[in-house]
């Protein structure tokens, strides 16, 4: 481990004093590259790994239908699963922060002054029915997805001002404006989709037609809301690659959708299907306390997670007038309580959320230093004076459910924000109530909401939980037709574009975007362009603290829980590497089915 870090130190002092403007295998947000151009694979896969067999999972928690396999607009449910049929012109290495390597690309050259990339194409590239992957076909993806597609692909590339063909294997982006820096990898990500193939069919249309992909795998059966299969691509033309070798083994991929969170618990139970991750502490702490466990079986495993942990929580609407007065957000804060919800419900297994960028040095903590400070004396008086002491961290109770001191104070507050106590309620100066509505799609999360809602209560504020189908969430969310709804924001390594969809003014009234809480602060702009603007890691982690201190202290939300690391129940059919991605699960990408293993299994069972 130290000689690999020594390696990438010298890579990285190379890259900071050196411009380059030749073809490269890879690239990274500060020019640092691990593996060499000959590598053979990336070092978290096993290039030995056997072909075959099946992985049957539930996918993202909380999702229980799809209707569309087109997971570009923003229309519909897009099926899950649906990126592995679409390779990219480069590709992750998940065990560093943000480096890619050539998948339909071989190489990229990035022009000195930062304001162009150019991609070389492979020429044995082709999509899955055999016509090849041109350039042709990247430049109009990227013009499909930059017109029409969803505001998270879209809203990212509005300073990539257009994408060129130079020949049939050569595309060239260009950039406008000076925060350029992380374009280039945002492009070499896209999906490659087939131009052909969108001339016949309508890119802003939910569809259950299987689309033409290039990747290592194509739908090959589907029930609509009740499964969706991939099968591995025999003739896929990527598989011996580099980046590819050893990885996506399983010869068929399936996801499985219960309406019901208990039944799809009990299914896996039964064997109906072969792997979870576990999101529910109390199933994860009790539920598996079988005999298939036991007799090991159903196996129970805790992979580590490296990246950051994001920022889950309860996020407020700020476009609604009630909610427009910081003192009432605080307020509702103090009347969480997290220390009983995670001794009598969690077991204790989680931490407390404190920070938007929370598991990372990109964390504030204690007071602001010399370099955070010249972020943000500027926007002094325009922000709160708590921006500049100590990062606010939520609160901590005394665990009984009703911390008396903490409703005090959220008591007070309340009333300095304009709502007062009259018969036993809280009202504005127009004699309107305060009312609060938890909107929810499934029934997991009652329970943490209710104990909630009776803390609410006693502040004199009518709460109440909203639960409506999948499909009416989905909705309601895109349009920001709530009070308060959950949502977490997983956080990359580097952060870049992504953080204007989260928190940036623009995105505050996009419809469809990330920024559930309506932000919209030129002080929270200036930063996120300040960590776009990062010209190495120490200056992006100093602009990201600066612009956790300035989220944390608009209290837009009431955080949440975080833990670092996946817990996953599988039955013991699998294996996997000696070596782990740091940063991702990997398990479609890096496990296959052992065979010996499945017959144990099945003679067991």
């Amino acid at each position: 481990m130290a000689t690999r870090f020594s390696i990438a130190l010298l890579l990285w002092v190379f890259a900071a004093t050196s411009s380059w403007a030749e073809p490269r295998h890879g690239l990274s947000a500060f020019g640092e590259l691990y593996y060499p151009p000959d590598f053979s694979h990336f070092e978290y896969a096993n290039p030995d790994a056997p072909k075959g067999g099946r992985l049957s999972m539930i996918g993202t928690a909380g999702l229980i239908t799809f209707d569309s396999f087109n997971g570009h607009i923003l229309k519909g449910t897009p099926a899950q699963g649906l990126k592995y049929l679409f390779d990219t012109l480069m590709t992750r290495a998940n065990d560093e922060p943000d480096a890619v390597y050539g998948l339909i690309a071989h190489s990229a050259e990035l022009a000195e002054d930062g304001m162009s990339v150019t991609f070389f194409l492979r020429s044995e590239a082709t999509f899955a029915d055999g016509t090849p992957v041109r350039a042709v076909d990247v430049v109009r993806s990227f013009d499909l997805i930059k017109a029409d597609g969803h505001p998270f692909l879209s809203m990212p590339l509005r300073d990539v001002i257009e994408a060129d063909i130079i020949d049939e294997l050569t595309v060239r982006y260009t950039f406008t404006g000076t925060l350029t820096r992380d374009l280039p990898l945002l492009v070499a990500q896209l999906p490659v989709l087939s131009a052909a193939w969108y001339e016949t069919h309508d890119f802003t249309q939910t569809s259950l037609d299987p689309p033409l992909g290039s990747g290592p795998y194509e739908i090959t059966d589907f029930q609509q809301g009740q499964y969706v299969t991939y099968g591995l691509r025999a003739d896929y033309w990527g598989r011996d690659l580099p980046v590819n070798r050893g990885r996506y083994n399983f010869g068929e991929l399936r996801y499985e959708y219960y309406r019901d969170r208990t039944a799809e618990f009990e299914a896996l139970k039964s064997g109906a299907y072969d792997l979870r991750e576990e999101f529910t502490s109390r199933d994860w702490a009790t539920g598996y306390d079988i005999a298939a466990v036991h007799d090991g079986l159903l196996n129970m495993i805790t992979l580590p997670d490296e990246r950051p942990s994001g920022a889950q929580g309860f996020f407020i609407n700020t476009r609604l007038e009630k909610f427009l007065d910081h003192r009432v957000r605080e307020a509702l804060a103090l009347a969480f309580d997290f220390e009983w919800t995670n001794r009598n419900q969690f077991y204790g297994l989680y931490q407390r959320t404190g920070s938007f960028f929370e598991n990372s040095t990109m964390k504030a903590e204690g007071l602001p230093g010399p370099d955070e400070l010249a972020l943000l004396e500027p926007w002094r008086g325009q922000v709160p004076e708590a921006v500049f002491g100590e990062a606010i961290l939520p609160p901590v109770s005394n665990s009984s459910g009703q911390d008396r001191a903490l409703l005090r104070r959220a008591s007070r507050l309340l009333s300095e924000g304009g709502w007062n106590i009259v018969d036993g309620k809280r009202q504005n100066s127009d004699g309107e109530n305060f009312q609060i509505e938890f909107l929810i799609f499934a029934p997991t999360f009652e329970r943490v909401i209710a104990p909630y809602v009776k803390n609410l209560e006693i502040l004199g504020i009518d709460a109440s939980i909203r639960r409506v189908d999948p499909s009416q969430f989905v909705e309601r969310v895109k349009s920001f037709d709530f009070d308060i709804v959950t949502q977490r924001y997983v956080i990359p390594n580097t952060p870049g574009v992504e953080l204007r969809n989260y928190w940036s003014s623009d995105a505050a009234n996009l419809s469809g975007s990330r920024n559930l809480s309506g932000i919209a602060d030129p002080a929270i702009d200036a930063m996120i362009e300040a960590v776009l603007g990062a010209r190495s890691r120490a200056d992006l982690g100093t602009a990201a603290r600066a612009l956790d201190r300035i989220l944390r202290a608009g209290h837009y939300w009431v955080p949440h829980w975080f833990k670092a690391s996946h817990n996953v129940a599988f039955w013991d059919r699998f294996s996997w590497p000696e070596t782990s991605p740091r940063y991702a699960r990997g398990i479609i990408d890096t496990w296959w089915y052992d065979s010996d293993k499945a017959l144990r299994l099945e003679s067991l069972r």
